[in-house]
């Protein structure tokens, strides 16, 4: 019986400790990363978000602008990601009001070398955290939930869609 492979994690060294990766020799591509994610809330909340009349003023509005600054702040929140230059980053929100939900995605797009996976899902975890603390006044139940990788382009491993 031959033994198992032993698995290689780019992110530990050979001494087996944490380690950024070197990303210096990588080629430089256009990657671009999509993410999604939901927050499920009362219709009372639901109703005062859509009806811009949350004391703390215009919720989505915030959360977009608070879902790009997570994006850009990536590096600094999450270990051993690396400072990237985001050449775009959107993130848009759509009411699902039969199931009393938010869908939050976001793109975010770079040309270099490593992916923005981790920036575009932090972009959706900020918004919808945003969302939480500005109707939290309404609804404290909220939930946030299905935070996840749409698709992702770009480097070696390419294309990537989640399944449905």
């Amino acid at each position: 019986m031959t033994p198992a492979k032993k698995a290689t994690l780019s992110h530990v060294n050979t001494r087996g400790a944490a380690s950024m990766v070197n990303v210096g020799g990588k080629t430089p591509t256009e990657r671009c990363a999509v993410a999604e994610g939901f927050i499920a809330m009362s219709a009372a909340a639901l109703k005062a978000v859509r009806a811009n009349a949350i004391k703390k003023g215009d919720v989505l509005a915030v959360a977009r602008i608070a879902g790009i600054q997570g994006a850009k702040r990536t590096a600094e929140l999450i270990p051993l990601c690396h400072p990237l230059a985001l050449t775009d980053v959107q993130v848009e929100f759509r009411v699902i009001v039969g199931k009393k939900t938010i869908h939050a995605t976001s793109t975010v797009r770079t040309v270099g070398p490593t992916g923005v996976e981790m920036e575009a899902l932090t972009a959706v975890s900020v918004a919808l955290l945003t969302v939480y603390d500005m109707a939290k006044s309404v609804d404290k139940g909220m939930r946030i939930h299905g935070v996840r990788l749409l698709e992702k382009s770009g480097g070696k491993s390419g294309l990537y869609r989640a399944k449905k």
